[in-house]
């Protein structure tokens, strides 16, 4: 099977979660379009999709694609034993007491479905290398030098529209979330803090300190965005959002960078997320947050690098440090909102990606372990993690949080 287009890992559209509100919301449409005959659909939620919909708004957004047709959503407290995926949801219509149809659905990450017992969508299955090694290989026998031209070689000149596209929705989600103010939805009374980052200079910030505080801004701009149910561009997820947008726009106004080479690190940022996708998993609820922000730290690093001009083995050097140290983390949002601890998180791991960059430029040469390699460890590590610790909010800083009294020790 060939690997998708870049596309599959940028979309666009609302927050606060692309498995949770995106994936749910293709579902939804693809079942009432399948039966238009219905006066009644029931859907039942299941795994994480049940133990967090409420406050990722997964009942929400599927009452408002279903709506007018009557609707009932169920968040089961069992799990089927042929349970598949922890982002499992069941369509029913019914036109009176009579069931017309039936599908089960799994929103793997990203905002993707798979319906069972049907074939997958291939998409764009554009790239027949699967692994930084192969593609590496091939780069090298065609002499190119970026994965940015590799990029183009497969999906052709038009990529490039697309990604402008991607890259200016990202820049006006940091605007728009630098301007904002206020409480987020959802109860914690989380208070938004981007603006009063970006704004907070201290009279003798050094350059370092300046660096981390403009970043975070960004970061901070973009995930409070999607919180608060914004457009936003998955990279590779909602929940991750933050991380690419932030170091690159940093980047483009500190040394300069045009918006076209901007874009070229966003195709390089995409192949990194893509390989990711394939070989292990971008949901969080299948793998952790490791899936989510280690991946999109990941493709921030290797975008990094792009933009620096290194060579293609410092790319993927990058890529690595970013996610190898991500491994083990969890999914444990406070009562199941895209709030605590992913905003702040978003915020860290971008300048984690800044670091990784940097030591790929001083150390690659010593390397000993492959992007590859860390794929398949970070898919192995999620699938052994406790569901605890899967996007349930049943373990971590979501079980030691009261939502009246705050944390509690």
């Amino acid at each position: 099977m060939e690997m998708k287009s870049i596309r599959d890992i940028y979309k666009i559209g609302k927050g606060p979660s692309s498995s949770h509100t995106m994936g749910p919301e293709r579902a939804a449409k693809l079942f009432l379009s399948e039966h238009p005959e219905a006066d009644r659909i029931q859907v039942i939620l299941y795994g994480s999709l049940s133990k967090t919909g409420v406050g990722h708004g997964t009942d929400r957004v599927l009452r408002e694609v279903l709506s007018p047709v009557k609707n009932e959503i169920v968040f089961s407290q069992e799990d089927p034993q042929d349970l598949g995926h922890p982002n499992t949801m069941d369509f029913f219509a019914y036109q009176g007491e009579t069931q017309t149809g039936h599908i089960r659905v799994e929103s793997v990450g990203g905002g993707d479905i798979v319906v069972l017992g049907r074939p997958k969508d291939p998409g764009e299955e554009i790239y027949p290398e699967n692994s930084f090694a192969e593609i590496a290989d091939f780069c090298k026998w065609r002499y190119i030098s970026t994965l940015s031209e590799y990029v183009e070689m497969n999906e052709g000149p038009e990529i490039w529209d697309f990604l402008g596209q991607v890259w200016q929705t990202m820049k006006d989600c940091i605007a728009t979330g630098l301007s904002a103010t206020g409480v987020l939805p959802g109860g914690l009374n989380v208070r938004r803090k981007a603006k009063h980052l970006y704004e907070q200079q201290l009279p003798t910030e050094v350059a370092q300190v300046r660096e981390c505080r403009i970043i975070c801004a960004y970061a901070y701009a973009v995930s409070e965005q999607n919180a608060d149910n914004g457009t936003i561009v998955t990279a590779p997820t909602c929940g991750a959002a933050g991380v690419l947008p932030a170091v690159l726009r940093y980047v483009q106004e500190t040394r300069h960078c045009t918006d076209e080479q901007v874009i070229h690190a966003l195709a390089t940022a995409g192949i990194i997320g893509n390989l990711a996708k394939r070989n292990a998993s971008i949901s969080g609820a299948e793998c952790g947050c490791q899936a989510e922000v280690g991946v999109a730290c990941s493709m921030a690093a290797g975008a990094l690098a792009e933009l620096y001009g290194l060579n293609l083995d410092q790319v993927e050097y990058a890529a690595e440090i970013a996610l190898e140290h991500h491994l083990g983390l969890t999914c444990d949002p406070i009562c199941g909102l895209v709030q605590i601890p992913c905003i702040e998180r978003n915020a860290v791991a971008a300048m984690r990606a800044m670091n990784a960059c940097n030591l790929s430029y001083f150390l690659c040469g010593t390397r000993n372990i492959s992007y590859d390699m860390v794929c398949k460890a970070m898919y192995e590590t999620g699938i052994n993690l406790s569901h605890q610790y899967r996007e349930t909010s049943e373990g971590g800083l979501a079980r030691f949080y009261n939502r009246r009294r705050g944390a509690r020790g």
